[in-house]
């Protein structure tokens, strides 16, 4: 391991965060100055999000920690033509109202990890619509556009593999790397930003930006990516069988977050605790050693800590006290998640397919029949037997809801409205 002078790069590198670094000797004396200022950018495509955004939120988190100035930069331009990383296909063009509401909805998320305001070490969240939409055509290929090789351009991999795999890149999309390079030069000029953080597949984005201020007049700019994160079986990280982990309360609720951290498979639970949480690394260490049946606690602890983060001591103590109703009691704890059913679809009788794929715990009938066939699938604790089973009033409990159970981890409560 590198011994840097900075508290900010042995943060990062102790926790895993760094996949590659363009001069780190030149960052860490910035960073070990207090004097960094660094961005990421996120853009608007959803109104939330999600547990994929962590480990570049989190290294915003730890930049301000050690005394540094990070920058959340919104997306509200760059969402306009879309990046081409890492997909098949172009992007949706959304609307400028859809936009600007998923801002709104990305924005709750940065109250909890960053302190705002007029300090040297505040985080700002500035949008890049603000300078890319009053960009013009003409001054833009002039001023900017020259800058860019085209030969270059193309063998980026965002556009590469693309090309390689005969899908149709657009023109919008051809143009991204060019905008994202420009705001890297914008913020320098605004705030003296001199390092820009993003996944590893953005590495030749803000190489580009890098260039561009070299060739525009910037002091030295800096690059740090963080490595791709899959879980121990290969799966993308933040990606489950009902879709993405959310980051907002209102699309996943902080009990089902707390419960897909508990689901970290055994051997993903020492990374994860470096990276999605602030506990100190002795306790990781202590944590991490646990063997067995005893990585259990460990697991529990990441889920207290990720959802404490995210959401508050008081709704992680809550989620922590609502899974050991329903493990350990079996208990219908009111904390569950649930979805409303009208009450007419119950006194006509809720096929207990439907009832599931409603539920979102298996994606189509086909599932929920190889569910019941494997004894996967429980109806207020029974196991499903019959897939003719229909739910009626007569399946309610007392307290007036159907549980729905996938496996021994996963449950909703079906409520009739």
């Amino acid at each position: 391991m590198t011994a840097f002078k900075s508290d900010f790069l042995n943060v990062l590198q102790q926790r895993g965060f760094i996949h590659q670094i363009s001069d780190p000797d030149s960052l860490d004396a910035l960073a070990a100055k207090r004097e960094l200022v660094a961005y990421i950018g996120f853009d608007c495509t959803a109104p939330s999000l999600h547990v994929g955004s962590m480990v570049q939120i989190m290294c915003l988190y730890w930049l301000q920690q050690t005394g540094n100035k990070p920058i959340a930069l919104m997306g509200g331009g760059t969402t306009r033509v879309g990046d081409p990383s890492g997909k098949d296909e172009t992007r949706k063009i959304l609307s400028i109202e859809e936009i600007e509401r998923n801002k709104e909805g990305i924005k709750q998320v940065f109250s909890h990890f960053l302190r705002f305001g007029e300090g040297r070490s505040d985080a700002v969240m500035p949008d890049n619509a603000e300078w890319l939409t009053k960009l013009n055509w003409i001054e833009m290929l002039r001023d900017i556009g020259r800058h860019f090789s085209v030969n270059r351009m193309l063998s980026m991999d965002s556009v590469k593999l693309r090309l390689e795999r005969d899908q149709e890149m657009s023109f919008i999309e051809f143009n991204y790397m060019i905008l994202q390079a420009y705001d890297y030069v914008v913020l320098n000029k605004r705030y003296d930003c001199r390092l820009q953080m993003g996944g590893s597949d953005q590495w030749g984005n803000i190489v580009n930006g890098i260039d561009l201020g070299r060739r525009m007049g910037t002091p030295q700019l800096h690059a740090l990516t963080t490595p791709l994160i899959t879980t121990a079986s290969g799966e993308k990280m933040g990606k489950t069988a009902s879709g993405a982990v959310w980051l907002n309360a209102d699309m996943k609720s902080p009990y089902e977050y707390w419960q897909f951290w508990r689901n970290t498979e055994d051997a993903d639970v020492p990374r994860f605790l470096k990276l999605f949480t602030t506990l100190p690394m002795d306790e990781i260490n202590k944590l991490s050693a646990l063997k067995g049946a005893e990585i259990n606690e460990a697991k529990k602890a990441l889920a207290d800590a990720a959802t404490t983060l995210l959401h508050g001591a008081e709704a992680a103590r809550q989620a922590a006290e609502t899974a050991r109703r329903t493990f350990e009691e079996g208990a219908i704890a009111e904390n569950l998640p649930s979805v409303d059913i009208p009450r007419s679809e119950f006194e006509s009788g809720l096929g207990v397919l439907t009832a599931f794929v409603k539920a979102g715990l298996v994606a189509s009938n086909g599932e929920a029949r190889r569910q019941i066939k494997g004894g996967g699938l429980r109806v207020n604790d029974e196991p499903v037997t019959d897939e003719k089973m229909v739910l009626t009033a007569a399946n309610l409990t007392p307290e007036g809801v159907a549980k729905l159970s996938l496996g021994k981890k996963r449950h909703i409560l079906l409520k009739p409205a």
